[in-house]
């Protein structure tokens, strides 16, 4: 049986589909990824073309089996909030599998590098958001976090967002369970986009192509 219907999802023209919105990524990544950690000196292996030292610098760090590929618990290790807590596994699932093309469980340095960019576009939103430092967003502020990286979303659903993550009642987001909500959003929004064909912001999907897409960025 098939199902039809209208999605519709709201974003601007240019900075929409979760691309990094104008004023959001500062062009570089900054000196120290989440978690305070300076990068690395030294050693290691050569960077490959196009990859910045800075971002291999980390990738070595974080490559603590030296394997070549980091995973989503190596990613875990690196990563903390304000309260120095590691990144929830989930996250880290997640962000690994937005780039691991080959479905492997892993991403390669190349592919570290785009994360990187999203890492920190990520957490510069969350501390341009977070004026009094307290290491979490509240929901009238997740809307602003949202716009910012050009998502354009109702304050309902910032709710619904905040009730989806705050697994501790706290009725805010910590950095991590922040990127883990824009990790998702990203994927879907990229899988809506790609049936977008007249960039409206309106699709028609079938049932099964609706759960498929929710269940390929199931989260």
């Amino acid at each position: 049986m098939n199902l039809s219907g209208t999605m519709s999802y709201g974003y601007g023209t240019g900075a929409g589909y979760g691309q990094p919105a104008p004023g959001g990524y500062p062009g570089a990544p900054p000196q120290q990824m989440p978690g305070g950690y300076p990068p690395p000196m030294g050693g290691g292996y050569g960077a490959p073309p196009g990859v910045d030292p800075q971002v291999l610098a980390w990738f070595q760090a974080v490559d603590t089996d030296r394997s070549g590929f980091i995973s989503a618990n190596e990613l875990r290790q690196a990563l903390t909030n304000a309260n120095y807590s590691h990144f929830n596994d989930e996250a880290c699932r997640l962000m690994i599998n937005m780039f691991d093309r080959d479905g492997n469980g892993t991403i390669s340095v190349n592919e570290f590098q785009e994360l990187w960019t999203y890492i920190n576009q990520w957490k510069d939103t969350f501390v341009r958001i977070d004026t009094n430092r307290s290491g979490s967003i509240e929901t009238n502020e997740l809307s602003s976090a949202f716009n910012m990286l050009g998502f354009r979303v109702s304050p309902q659903f910032c709710n619904l967002v905040v009730s989806r993550y705050d697994y501790q009642g706290r009725r805010s987001l910590t950095l991590d369970l922040f990127i883990q909500a824009c990790v998702l959003m990203k994927m879907l929004t990229d899988s809506f986009r790609q049936r977008d064909t007249n960039m409206n912001g309106s699709i028609q999907i079938s049932y099964e192509d609706f759960m498929c897409m929710a269940m390929w960025n199931k989260p």
